[in-house]
């Protein structure tokens, strides 16, 4: 048998096409890693396992997803790229591949793992692109939303934004950056973080929304954040709002294109 060559590819999705990131027990509920392991499996002509860089829930996208996997085949990256390509279904394509060494792995190599929420802060609900903006009518104060969210930088333990199913062992992450801003009726919430807990970008969103109304102060960001109790904290926001945009591994691995990006449609205003 050949020997294993390790592979990582750079994956973009709608999510509204399926049931999470994660292969689901009924196979008649579409995930995206096994509509990936299906189409990687056709081209390598052998069964493919895969690991992400982070697990998305059902309804969230994702820009800049990393994966790896093992095979045995020779392909080059274009074979790769175009092959799994053709055999995946519509709303998943493969972005980028290239051949890493070993040592490479999506998930525990990431430092860092980058979010984007979109907001679409308008009177009445979008008809297009209805699963990949979360509507708000109530208009919302960007700039009390930001200063409330500076209050989350650093180390902490975020168990108010935890999901009561998450499977992390512990709740302390480190969030490196976080802002809020606003194009038009567009308001985005991004954020990059060491990693992330279950629900937790959707349940910082739920504490920024009232903030934003009025109805809170910025200051209850902190009072959230100090009870470490999810019970404090305010809605889970929607989930197609959400985005994967971006992850930051070492510098041997900056051969890879998954510096933050998109989506498409906020990519005129984010590099003006």
């Amino acid at each position: 048998m050949a020997e294993l060559q390790r592979y990582a590819a750079v994956v973009e999705y709608n999510g509204a096409c399926f049931h999470g990131w994660q292969r689901q027990k009924h196979h008649d509920e579409p995930s995206v890693q096994a509509a990936l392991e299906a189409a990687i499996s056709q081209v390598a002509n052998h069964p493919v396992d895969i690991v992400c860089a982070g697990r998305t829930d059902a309804g969230v996208h994702a820009t800049r997803q990393v994966i790896h996997f093992d095979t045995s085949a020779r392909r080059s990256d274009y074979g790769w790229l175009m092959g799994v390509n053709t055999n995946l279904p519509a709303g998943v394509a493969l972005q980028w591949v290239g051949a890493v060494d070993n040592e490479f792995h999506a998930r525990f190599r990431a430092q860092a793992r980058r979010y984007r929420y979109l907001i679409n802060n308008a009177p009445a609900k979008q008809a297009l692109q209805h699963d990949q903006l979360t509507w708000w009518r109530y208009p919302l104060d960007e700039q009390r939303m930001h200063d409330a969210a500076q209050l989350l930088l650093g180390e902490h333990d975020f168990s108010a934004f935890r999901a009561k199913d998450c499977q992390a062992k512990s709740p302390i992450k480190t969030m490196r950056h976080i802002q809020v801003k606003r194009w038009g009726n567009i308001v985005m919430l991004e954020l990059e973080a060491s990693a992330f807990l279950y629900h937790m970008v959707r349940n910082i969103v739920g504490v920024l929304l009232p903030i934003g109304e009025g109805h809170k102060p910025v200051e209850w960001m902190t009072e959230v954040l100090q009870t470490r109790d999810r019970k404090q904290a305010g809605i889970t926001a929607p989930g197609e709002g959400l985005y994967f945009v971006g992850v930051h591994y070492p510098e041997q691995y900056q051969a890879i294109p998954c510096q933050p990006y998109g989506p498409v449609l906020l990519e005129p205003v984010l590099n003006r």
